[in-house]
């Protein structure tokens, strides 16, 4: 008696020991679940000892959490006549009084620094002192601010469009926890339609809070209905192949009982739910899906075939069990490959998707044989889709390309291969922070609207350490920080650069009576006298300590990007570095570019070299597998092309529709390598069976295996090309395009198993045949002999 007939028994003596099993464990995991939790963070894709990250560590400690700031925009002439404009300072005085709320700045906030000839300091007056009654009075501020006010000029206002912006920064505690959730939600956005509703007026809102918050709560909203419709589409088309509402039911058991436990084990390891992990649950499902189609079937073949019960499920265990655990291992390696790389959040989502794969093995391996076994025989009509017509028209088809169309085989698969090459070489790397955000909702139009009228959203920080208290304020060192405002300046996709600079220019502004056109920095003369005055104003230190830390040695210039690609912020780097290299000394500055939106560009590069690294560990891994079951050498080739190519047609699909490599298409790779291997050993197994039956002969043997496994193959693929088809149903467009491409790959992948594999088992049969190369596989995949079985369990 072999391990699997011994483990066949084992399962189906003690039915009710395995189900109470089973329920303690369910029940355990869903006690789990309520230890969930979403991601209030941004996804740090860089290992925590990364150069980036310790850069923007640093500006951290230094200058606080840099992405608490929400705008509020409007652009509406009507704005300035006296009700809407009064309004719209009004709307924010109710902000200030929240408690999640660090201060404000709007128009009604705006002091003018003017200069104190007497008392020798700059002092600050507001701008208007009381609500403005008349259109005119309206109009003078506003002239008064466009001409006059050049230092709030992209702060507050487009002095070309009209548009006004309103800062509201919120507490920096608060930034990364459900407070800030409560906060837009209860708070920011019903006072906003309120305001929009009462004077009709469209107010636009961003900032990365507001942005983090709508895209957390998409992809809370965009689980349950991965995970509905990833049940409700693998059940019919299951329903469709099988007919039974039996299979269908005891199917649907499984997955539920699956996704239960995927989401106890997010519970139990204390993860958070990210945009990478909430594809898990739907993924079990996909997935779990295809173990059932092997093993129903494999049990109706057997009662179709002898009709009893017992040995059927026996068999069933015994016969597909092996190479069931062994395809689901390989699905398992292509996720667990994510453990190597250094990034906490492909780590948790590999060790998440591999626990989970072998689970829902295990739960398919122990649930469906054992529910068999209480229930009768399956009816005629429940085994007609074996005999199906369609489906051995399909079978017959194979079977007629690979015998008579082999050459066409080859020829298309070199076809596929150059135009696979020709699409890599055309691929693009996006590091976009907003590019996978849904483009049909309100926020992603009004990001786009504040790129257009301010210069984008996303913070990019440059860190100016002089290595000396109050080095920043030398002129020299002003002067050198100039040279980088010129340069950011230079790039549209930039937007006016904020600093102490603005401010060292105000001060000279204010010096001479407000008049705009000093708006610049001193010069060496000037620089004594101008720097007495601001030395004793305690106006400006508020303004200052956002801009320049308390000791004076460290300086920040902030400007905000828009949504640039990899190769474009590659070239603003460069620039932006080749100025910072020419005008600072290391030996006098430490000079590094950083922010959020930074980091997450580099984050998308370090990933990319980690894809080679892990799906070329993953092909290694199964490589090993195809040694270690067939002891093989040209097995392991033949049956790695097949997979491989469709990859490689994938990557060339990318390269010519434009769909570029980020974190979320990543993973297509090691996901759709992982799985289509799958049917690989299906055939495989199968195939070695038959060369036992056939006495090593080798076209007989692959002609059985193709007719035996076509089916189940066929199934599987189509179950699992809609299944990850339902994940086109989200708003974000790297899951629309992980969805997409690994629906292509695996449908390709299954072409290429049941035409490219048989193929070239026919076209080496001699190499094989004289080498004898199956003779003493490793593992026993499928038992050699029929397994006796009683009658009764």
């Amino acid at each position: 008696m072999n391990f699997w007939t011994k483990v066949a028994s084992l399962i189906l003596r003690n039915r009710y020991l395995v189900l109470l099993l089973i329920g303690i464990i369910t029940a355990f995991l869903a006690s789990q679940m309520k230890y969930m939790k979403f991601s209030y963070t941004e996804a740090n894709l860089l290992p925590e000892n990364h150069e980036a990250n310790l850069e923007y560590n640093k500006f951290l400690e230094i200058f606080g959490e840099e992405g608490n700031l929400v705008i509020l925009g409007v652009k509406d002439s009507t704005i300035f006549t006296p009700q809407k404009f009064n309004a719209w300072n009004n709307l924010v005085k109710q902000f200030n009084g929240l408690e999640e709320i660090s201060f404000t700045l709007s128009i009604a906030d705006i002091k003018k620094l003017k200069k104190d000839t007497k008392n020798r300091k700059f002092v600050l007056e507001p701008l208007f002192d009381k609500n403005p009654k008349s259109t005119e009075e309206v109009l003078a501020i506003k002239k008064q601010l466009f001409e006059n006010l050049p230092f709030y000029e992209n702060l507050l206002f487009n002095k070309e469009t009209g548009t006004l912006q309103t800062a509201i920064y919120i507490k920096k505690e608060i930034i990364n926890t459900p407070k800030r959730r409560d906060f837009i939600y209860k708070q920011l956005i019903p006072i906003v339609e309120n305001f929009e509703e009462s004077y009709n007026v469209d107010i636009r809102i961003s900032g990365m809070p507001y942005i983090r918050t709508l895209n957390a709560q998409n992809i809370q909203d965009e689980i349950l209905l991965f995970v509905v419709g990833a049940l409700l589409i693998t059940a019919v088309i299951f329903f469709f192949f099988f007919r039974s509402f039996r299979a269908t039911f005891i199917t649907l058991l499984v997955v539920i009982i699956g996704v239960t436990w995927a989401f106890g084990f997010i519970g139990w390891f204390r993860y958070e739910i990210t945009v990478l992990s909430a594809l898990i649950p739907p993924l079990i499902i996909v997935i779990g899906v295809p173990n059932a189609v092997f093993l129903i079937n494999k049990y109706q073949q057997e009662i179709k075939k002898h009709g009893n019960q017992a040995k059927s499920l026996q068999r069933v265990i015994s016969k597909i069990g092996n190479a069931t655990l062994m395809t689901n291992i390989t699905t398992a390696s292509g996720f667990a490959t994510f453990v190597f790389v250094k990034s906490n959040l492909l780590r948790e989502f590999g060790i998440l998707a591999s626990v989970n794969i072998i689970s829902i093995f295990i739960l398919a391996l122990l649930i469906i044989p054992i529910i068999y076994s209480f229930m009768p025989l399956p009816k005629k009509k429940h085994l007609n889709h074996l005999e199906r017509r369609w489906i051995e028209n399909v079978v017959n088809w194979m079977e007629k390309t690979v015998k008579e169309q082999r050459i066409g085989i080859y020829f298309a698969t070199v076809f596929c291969i150059i135009l696979g090459i020709i699409g890599i070489y055309q691929i693009r790397v996006s590091g976009s922070l907003i590019e996978d955000m849904p483009k049909s909702l309100a926020f992603y139009k009004d990001i786009k609207f504040f790129e257009n009228e301010f210069g984008g959203i996303m913070p990019l920080e440059i860190l100016i350490d002089t290595k000396k208290d109050k080095g920043v304020m030398k002129l020299s060192t002003l002067k050198k920080m100039e040279k980088i405002n010129e340069t950011i300046e230079a790039f549209p996709e930039l937007s006016k650069s904020i600093s102490v600079i603005n401010l060292v220019k105000y001060s000279k502004q204010a010096y001479y009576k407000g008049n705009p056109k000093y708006y610049q920095l001193p010069t060496s003369q000037e620089q004594s006298y101008i720097f007495s005055y601001t030395k004793n104003s305690d106006s400006n230190a508020s303004m200052l300590n956002t801009y320049v830390d308390s000791t004076g040695r460290y300086a920040r210039m902030t400007t905000f990007m828009k949504d640039v690609g990899s190769d474009k912020m590659d070239m603003i780097q460069e620039r932006l570095k080749a100025v910072i290299d020419k005008e600072f000394s290391s030996e006098k500055y430490d000079v590094s570019l950083t922010g959020k939106a930074l980091v997450f560009i580099k984050g998308t590069n370090y990933l990319i070299k980690n894809l080679v690294f892990s799906l070329s560990l993953a092909i290694v891994l199964i490589a090993l597998f195809m040694a270690w079951m067939f002891r093989s050498p040209q097995m392991i080739l033949i049956s790695l092309l097949p997979n491989i190519l469709p990859l490689l047609i994938t990557a060339g699909l990318m390269g010519f529709f434009n769909i570029p490599i980020k974190p979320s298409t990543i993973l297509v790779f090691s996901i759709a390598f992982g799985i289509s291997v799958d049917d690989t050993i299906h055939f495989l197994a199968k195939y070695r069976q038959e060369l036992i039956t056939n006495k090593w002969r080798i076209k007989p043997s692959v002609y059985a295996a193709l007719r035996e496994t076509g089916v189940s193959m066929f199934y599987t693929s189509i179950v699992l090309f809609f299944g990850f088809l339902v994940f086109t149903l989200s708003s974000f467009g790297g899951t629309i395009a992980l969805g997409g491409l690994v629906s292509v790959t695996l449908l390709l992948a299954m072409v290429s198993n049941l035409l490219l594999l048989p193929s070239l088992l026919l076209t080496f049969e001699k190499k094989i045949a004289n080498k004898k190369v199956f003779k003493k596989p490793a593992i026993p995949i499928f038992p050699t002999n029929e397994t006796k079985s009683k009658d009764k369990f």
